[in-house]
């Protein structure tokens, strides 16, 4: 690591000086009066095929749009070649670390915003990512991920948490436990939200990744769900006996009965991933200071991913002056937020 270290911060201070070898200059102008063509680039530089090019430019656009960034390209098209974050810097980084006009191509074409990103994140990506540089080819996994994940960023975010998916082989683990989750009714989103959080759920042997599915059923969530992918993460991380324990927990300190509790765990598998300490005191604050029944919380489990400190302790507080005041009345807990507070330090002010 240490090595990898010493070769990349050099070419890190370098690549805003150097063009890339592996592409004439001639596609790009000098001046910034002068428009960039990314289709032409592409082929230029980073060597697509004419058709290619055309697809994976439009791709680039529709993505900017896509994530309300209507100046994606134009930072892009404005580029001076000198610029930290310019197409050039980028390329120069990549091909000073090795990778082939063939590899640069393939990542280039599987996320083209990648040419706009900062050459440090690309660093930290070459870091992060280090172990399985020096152990498989993963340009074809670079390729897979970006296209799962949906962009170079989103992976790398990922990849902060763990490596071990640039590690494990696409054809024998990564894509029979995604076929697996499909089977089981997860959508694609679903796969990388969960995937984004737990990476490792998809490096797991496929009869582990189908015990989990089964699990996550026995705790009362369908595969039909759209929290089943949650009940899903929920049974990876805990063992049988933690989970039994977390609900006979649930149980004694609400004071209700199992299956009350297995319907607060299916609207919200989530909560079973709360330490008991956690539980407790979210549960003491609202049973004894709020004074909400412990049926009204089990049938709105979502008061149990609220911070104790920042939310719920605030919106107590508020509601307790307000209706002192006379300003709030028949006002749910659960409904009220923070947001309507402006509304009401008005009524406050008309009312002296």
């Amino acid at each position: 690591m240490l090595h990898l270290r010493r070769h990349l911060l050099p070419l890190l201070r370098t690549a805003n000086l150097l063009p890339s070898p592996i592409h004439h200059r001639g596609c790009l102008l000098s001046s910034s009066a002068d428009r960039f063509c990314l289709e032409d680039y592409l082929v230029a530089a980073c060597g697509l095929a004419p058709e290619q090019a055309r697809k994976t430019a439009q791709k680039a656009f529709d993505e900017a749009k896509r994530h309300c960034r209507k100046e994606a390209f134009v930072d892009l098209s404005w580029s001076r070649l000198h610029s930290a974050s310019s197409p050039d810097a980028v390329l120069a980084l990549l091909s000073g670390v090795g990778l082939s006009r063939d590899s640069i191509a393939a990542v280039v074409s599987a996320d083209p915003l990648l040419l706009r990103a900062s050459t440090k994140k690309i660093v930290r990506f070459l870091l992060v990512g280090s172990r399985a540089l020096r152990n498989c080819n993963v340009v074809p996994r670079l390729e897979f991920f970006i296209s799962l994940y949906g962009s170079f960023e989103e992976l790398l975010w990922t990849l902060k948490k763990s490596d071990c998916v640039l590690l494990s082989d696409l054809e024998t683990v990564i894509k029979p436990n995604i076929a697996l989750f499909r089977q089981g009714g997860l959508s694609v989103r679903d796969i990388v939200q969960m995937c984004s959080r737990w990476p490792w759920l998809l490096t797991f042997n496929t009869e582990h990744v189908k015990e989990y599915m089964l699990r996550a059923e026995d705790l009362g969530v369908p595969r039909s769900s759209r929290m089943f992918n949650q009940a899903v993460c929920v049974v990876a991380n805990n063992t049988k006996e933690m989970l039994a324990a977390k609900l006979e927990f649930l149980k004694s300190t609400l004071g209700c009965s199992e299956s009350d509790v297995a319907t607060a765990v299916s609207k919200m598998p989530s909560i079973l991933g709360l330490s008991e300490d956690c539980l407790r005191r979210k549960i003491d604050f609202l049973v004894n200071e709020v004074r909400l029944e412990p049926q009204y919380i089990v049938q709105r489990p979502v008061l149990f991913a609220l911070s104790l400190e920042k939310r719920m302790i605030p919106r107590h507080y508020v509601m307790k002056v307000l209706l002192a005041k006379g300003l709030l009345s028949n006002m749910s807990y659960y409904r009220w937020s923070i947001s309507e507070l402006p509304t009401f330090f008005y009524q406050l002010k008309l009312l002296g």
